[in-house]
């Protein structure tokens, strides 16, 4: 096994940069959902509700973001993790995060065409959010904005056998998904579908992960991530409730969090140390 793909998502819930080597931080990948995008009151937005998100194109160049959308001419800004400090919302947790200004917010609220303002955040370094002890077994380990841990795990294989199953409950291809659909962080290519559900430990290059909850599959999921267009049929998350769904939850990919710092780079060599 190997890594076939790693890929960041700066802004939670826009669209995001495929890399060929990343660098691995405590809280995950470097500029890793390092943005959010929240309403006046700091309450956190996503594909979920705002599909449109899908459709903001994000590049970074040092600390200078460049953002880009349909029908809006792209705008690049200076972040900056020293300006107003205010409490922001991230499902149950409240954690403090740094205003990235007007100019950035006027724009977002014009790109997502929505009937209330909006505001740019970046995550406050101190003091970090923290994952969630019940499943990490640690009561220090950060995660940025991403809904609950440091990184996500795909595998190749498993979506082949989704589309697999799309394929014979259509007739066709029509309703085959890409990778893309479930946003992951690592995608490893196997040849043996859902063996991650196995795993603990994982060796990536020269880092080990632990491997520490499947991860629970939502809407976004039928969410086309370059138009925003939701899929009327619901898939693939249809499908994937046929064979996937665990304890009332549907599970596609696995939930890590590192056990060192480093890099990892796509073609690196994919070890299971400890399976369950």
């Amino acid at each position: 096994m190997q890594v076939s793909e790693l890929a960041i998502y700066p802004i939670k819930s826009c669209r995001g940069i495929a890399l060929t080597q990343a660098q691995v931080l405590s809280k995950g990948f470097l500029w890793d959902r390092e943005f959010m995008i929240t309403n006046e009151q700091g309450q956190f937005l996503t594909q979920r509700e705002f599909p449109q998100l899908a459709t903001l194109g994000v590049t970074i160049d040092g600390e200078r973001i460049t953002l880009s959308g349909e029908a809006i001419a792209p705008l690049s800004v200076q972040t900056t993790n020293q300006g107003t400090s205010q409490e922001v919302q991230v499902w149950r947790d409240r954690t403090p995060a740094i205003d990235q200004g007007e100019t950035v917010a006027q724009w977002l609220t014009q790109a997502l065409a929505l009937p209330f303002p909006v505001r740019l955040f970046r995550q406050s370094p101190h003091p970090l959010r923290i994952a969630d002890p019940h499943y990490t077994g640690r009561t220090d380990q950060p995660v940025s904005f991403a809904d609950a841990y440091p990184f996500l795990l795909t595998n190749t294989a498993s979506l082949a056998e989704l589309n697999r199953r799309l394929e014979a409950t259509y007739g066709n291809s029509s309703q085959q998904v890409p990778m893309a659909r479930f946003r992951p962080n690592i995608v490893i290519h196997s040849d043996h579908p859902f063996l991650e559900d196995h795993w603990q430990t994982v060796q990536i290059g020269a880092l080990r992960f632990a491997v520490v909850k499947p991860c629970s599959r939502c809407l976004v999921t039928t969410t086309d991530q370059q138009t925003g267009q939701r899929n009327p049929l619901k898939e693939p998350l249809k499908t994937l409730n046929t064979f996937r769904n665990q304890g009332g939850q549907i599970m596609f990919g696995q939930n890590l969090i590192p056990l060192a710092e480093g890099r990892i780079a796509v073609g690196d060599p994919v070890t299971v140390i400890g399976t369950c």
